[in-house]
């Protein structure tokens, strides 16, 4: 069981970080938490397509890899609660308020409609991060979350154990940072708890940019 939920400071760079993660995604979704320090200042909302019959064994499997608390997303619970969120499988959810609201949704298309929400509710103080995965999931968060002035980040597609989701969301012309799964983590630090940092690492949307779909 997790202990008490935490609701990070808000005088931070960053409110919330949303990892968005298809095939391939339990290995690197260990390797970017299990980088992130044990004062990482942003809540963190996880989107990983799987079956629901793995949720806890998802869960654990994150646990035992980040020394951030770890939880299963529950209906109505604070978004930015600290730690680590963990969406229930074949679920997407929606920002109501402070709350975070579940709703059922195809497991190739759950990472959207949670990016897009949050990145409407916190603007500027979301980031986004897409890493490996098939399909086109989270290419659509990531516009919106650069229309609405937050940060995203990108999976190098030839890091990716699949290329697909990275690569859509790049061919959006709204990705901030593309790197190599090994320093994705290092980046969260960077922009979250380095002074400047954040302005430091805004790049202009290429002029093709494509906001929306």
């Amino acid at each position: 069981m997790s202990g008490p939920v935490h609701i990070r400071d808000s005088r931070t760079g960053f409110d919330v970080v949303v990892v968005a993660a298809s095939f391939g995604g339990p290995a690197a979704l260990a390797a970017v938490l299990g980088e992130l320090p044990v004062d990482f200042p942003a809540a963190v909302l996880v989107v990983q397509h799987r079956t629901a019959r793995i949720d806890t064994v998802f869960v654990e499997h994150l646990r035992r890899r980040t020394v951030l608390p770890v939880r299963l997303a529950r209906e109505g619970q604070q978004v930015l609660a600290t730690g680590v969120t963990v969406l229930p499988a074949r679920h997407t959810g929606i920002v109501d308020g402070d709350r975070l609201r579940l709703q059922p949704a195809g497991s190739a298309r759950s990472a959207d409609p949670l990016i897009g929400s949050v990145a409407a509710a916190y603007g500027t103080r979301a980031i986004a991060v897409v890493l490996t995965g098939r399909l086109d999931d989270g290419a659509a968060g990531i516009r919106t979350v650069k229309r609405h002035g937050g940060r995203t980040v990108v999976e190098d597609p030839a890091s990716a154990r699949a290329a697909g989701m990275p690569a859509a969301a790049l061919a959006t012309g709204c990705v901030d940072l593309v790197l190599p799964l090994h320093t994705i983590s290092h980046a969260l630090v960077a922009l979250t708890m380095a002074p400047g940092a954040a302005d430091l690492f805004r790049v202009p949307p290429a002029s093709w940019a494509q906001f929306v779909a």
